[in-house]
């Protein structure tokens, strides 16, 4: 935790900086009551808004900052000291590059033997790979060895030779995980294979939080885990929906070019402005398409993904990213529950899907609605 007015600075900063980048943020007025702020001997902040309570605190976990505000008579410090556990306990399980993380130590087995995971792990696991098996391999969570291999927004500067990139993809198909439900055993079919679950890790965190608040009677709060995965849970305590702003992908101009209201909803957004390189006047993003074995190139700027589930966001966000936008478009408007979606093409077109025309209000004239 981190309770001094230094750290408090610092990870302020990081807040701004990271939900800047990432594209979306929660947009806060003044109601007009007197207000009152302390913070406890834990670290959060608890502030009192005439009969509203709120407790928020700040962490640095899976990489990035977190922030939960959390509204209600009831919340207390305990309430965010056993959402840190739990999201330290995930950060460890499902991180591929911690030797005492589960997910570690499968990779470290890959063709060689099934590893015990817990039911958390096993969980997220086999999550992943029914995504992958309905995107058809878009969204793979065997991607790592790529991922290692471009090393985008880890030093990676310069395009892989073909043979290397041919390598990683012959090391990437879901359908070499091997998972054991009686015995609750992954095993990765070949040496070299790495499981990676950045592609839902927030999502999958963000709705156990969201369940946990639940299950303590807490229904109104905003959960964001670096901007890219936010859950509004419930409405604002006076029963409005929450407001979103929508950062503008083209982070040098550094403004919004819209917001959304939402309630009881989860927002996740992906692009190519998050990381990359630029190499000949290319733009080498993070989103990688396995079919190719490189960042995506199909016009699209971000998609944003609007859905009653942080961790189908989170997977949406990446497969139908990489389908583009006509089967993107068509993915979407195909599935039997509500996911609604806006994507933004190079040349700053908006196209969103049809129920979520109407909810979004644009505010740059630099964007325009294309369908």
């Amino acid at each position: 935790m981190f309770k001094n007015k230094k750290s408090g600075v610092i990870l302020a900063a990081l807040v701004i900086v990271i939900v800047a980048a990432v594209g979306i943020w929660l947009l806060v007025g003044n109601n007009g009551k007197d207000s009152t702020t302390t913070e406890t001997p834990g670290g959060a902040t608890v502030t009192k808004d005439g009969d509203t309570k709120s407790l928020e605190q700040t962490f640095y976990i899976y990489d990035t900052v977190v922030n939960i505000k959390v509204f209600g008579d009831t919340v207390e410090q305990k309430n965010m000291d056993d959402i840190q556990a739990m999201l330290e306990r995930m950060d460890i399980e499902f991180s591929r590059t911690k030797e005492n993380g589960e997910l570690y130590a499968v990779n470290q087995a890959a063709g060689k033997e099934a590893v015990a995971v817990s039911d958390e792990t096993l969980d997220i696991v086999k999550l992943s790979l029914k995504y992958a098996e309905e995107m058809d391999g878009l969204y793979d969570p065997t991607v790592g060895p790529l991922v290692d291999l471009w090393a985008i927004g880890e030093g990676g500067e310069r395009v892989p030779d073909q043979a290397a990139i041919d390598k990683a993809r012959s090391l990437t198909n879901y359908k070499d995980v091997i998972v054991d439900d009686a015995a609750k055993t992954v095993k990765l079919a070949k040496e070299g294979m790495v499981l990676d679950m950045g592609g839902i890790g927030k999502g999958y965190a963000a709705d156990r939080i969201a369940d946990y608040l639940k299950a303590q009677g807490l229904d109104s709060a905003m959960i964001n885990l670096g901007g890219s995965s936010i859950i509004a849970l419930g409405n604002k305590p006076n029963g409005s929906p929450w407001n979103i702003g929508l950062q503008d992908p083209d982070q040098s101009r550094g403004t919004q070019l819209g917001t959304i209201k939402i309630s009881d909803e989860v927002i996740d957004a992906s692009g190519v402005y998050e990381r990359f390189f630029m190499q000949d006047g290319v733009r080498y993003h993070h989103i990688l398409d396995p079919r190719t074995g490189f960042p995506s190139q199909n016009g699209l700027k971000s998609i944003t993904i609007m859905s009653p589930n942080a961790t189908d966001a989170d997977a949406l966000s990446t497969g139908v990213f990489l389908m583009g936008l006509e089967d993107g478009m068509k993915y979407l408007e195909a599935l039997p529950e509500k996911v609604d979606a806006f994507f933004i093409t190079d040349d700053n077109k908006i196209y969103a899907t049809s129920s979520l025309r109407e909810r979004l209000n644009l505010t740059d004239p630099t964007y325009s609605f294309a369908n």
